[in-house]
């Protein structure tokens, strides 16, 4: 195996000739044939004995080639892509330009590497804090949420449906007077006013009475998740079982020392205060480090490949998913009750994928401008962290995300540190 040659065809892309001889050819022929011949049956031989040279008669010369090709896709061209010491951002695209027994197989294999990065003037960036100044209404709507919170759900009997209030329903759907799958249920819960169903079906509860039986009618959306009902006019048969609100309890010291640890309404509000105040100066501190990153990604002079955004954009879906998972949920379903479909879903995460990888590049490069140096001590020292906060074996952490992952994450917290602590916060 040979690297035959380098060139540059675009940015961040290139391309390489990768050549096996032909003693490595036949070598993988070979391999392929002793892995194969098991499955092979031709006359006059056992199953599995039939000679190379019979089956290649029977099959033609090149029956193992595909199966040699593969072969040394693994074995030889990875190998060499290794050798140039590129950084991937993709999987290559490999193909077979000639083959032979003779010649042996030439490959050309396009690379996807991270881009040159320019960065300058990255110390001292300067940007504004402003800390909210909280105030009687910002406690009083704290002091609301904490009575809606210990609310209790009442029947009532005495008026048609509002929003606000829980409308506890039998319904099933039909479209053309046919009832479709999922469309059904009994004794569902609907809070009115929350954009939980299809527009428009929340609206049409509204000022109907507890023990009323009536007709909706609605449009489902053009981009809803169930194609065969996408952009299609549908009827719900409805019956109102029930109407509840919620109650909230009196503000007073009785209820706030049955919800809280204090005594009075006037110590609960003092704390409150404070707790607001301290989650502004954290809002604020957020806030400006955020601008520095900003200002940060304007000094970054890079043309990044839109790979690297895609692949940002699928750790984020892949994340995304498992939290749904977590909850006992699944993509498909958020994705029909959010009216979405993937595409639209996924560019939901495109401004702030770009974002990342763009503050990751500048940090890259900093730590190499900075000379950045994580030694191995820090290495273990930082897997050993992280199997602590995971719960797994030392080994383990390192197999999944690997020592050199981590001293880049390392390197890059550093140049973090150096352009926040560099930087200049006024307010």
């Amino acid at each position: 195996m040979s690297l035959v040659s380098t060139n540059k065809i675009e940015n961040a892309k290139y391309e390489l000739e990768i050549k096996v001889d032909a003693e490595g050819f036949e070598k993988a022929i070979q391999n392929a044939y002793m892995r194969a011949r098991g499955r092979i049956s031709v006359n006059g031989f056992r199953k599995g004995k039939a000679p190379r040279k019979m089956i290649e008669q029977l099959y033609g010369e090149n029956v193992f080639y595909e199966d040699a090709v593969n072969a040394l896709v693994n074995t030889d061209v990875a190998p060499a892509v290794d050798e140039t010491d590129y950084e991937l951002v993709t999987n290559p695209e490999i193909n077979v330009t000639s083959i032979s027994k003779n010649e042996g197989v030439t490959f050309k294999v396009i690379i996807t590497v991270k881009p040159d990065v320019e960065i300058s003037d990255y110390k001292g960036i300067e940007v504004e804090k402003t800390v909210k100044t909280v105030t009687d209404e910002d406690v009083d709507a704290q002091i609301q949420a904490l009575r809606e919170r210990n609310g209790r759900l009442v029947t009532v009997d005495d008026r048609a449906a509002q929003n606000g209030d829980i409308a506890v329903i039998d319904f099933e759907g039909f479209k053309d007077g046919v009832a479709f799958d999922g469309g059904k249920d009994s004794n569902y819960e609907l809070a009115l006013g929350s954009n939980t169903f299809v527009p428009g079906f929340e609206e049409q509860i509204v000022g109907r009475s507890t023990g009323e039986e009536f007709t909706i009618n609605v449009t489902f959306p053009e981009k809803y998740q169930m194609e065969e009902l996408a952009g299609q006019p549908c009827e719900f048969k409805i019956k109102l079982n029930e109407i509840k609100t919620k109650e909230l309890p009196e503000l007073d010291d009785e209820f706030v020392k049955d919800a809280t640890e204090f005594d009075t309404l006037d110590e609960l509000k003092k704390d409150m205060k404070t707790k607001l105040e301290e989650q502004a100066v954290r809002m604020a501190d957020a806030e400006a480090e955020n601008k520095i990153f900003e200002a940060l990604i304007e000094k970054l002079n890079a043309d990044i490949p839109p790979v690297m955004f895609e692949n940002k954009i699928d750790e984020m879906v892949r994340d995304f998913n498992m939290h749904l998972s977590q909850q006992g949920l699944n993509m498909e379903t958020y994705l029909m009750y959010t009216n979405m479909d993937m595409p639209a879903f996924r560019k939901t995460f495109e401004e702030q994928a770009q974002k990342q990888v763009k503050v990751r590049l500048a940090l890259e490069k900093i730590a190499e401008l900075e000379n950045v140096q994580i030694s191995d001590e820090q290495v273990e020292e930082e897997i050993k962290r992280m199997s602590e906060q995971y719960k797994m074996p030392v080994e383990r952490i390192k197999s999944i995300v690997g020592t050199k992952a981590v001293k880049s994450d390392l390197m890059v917290s550093e140049a973090s540190k150096i352009v926040k602590d560099s930087a200049k916060i006024n307010g």
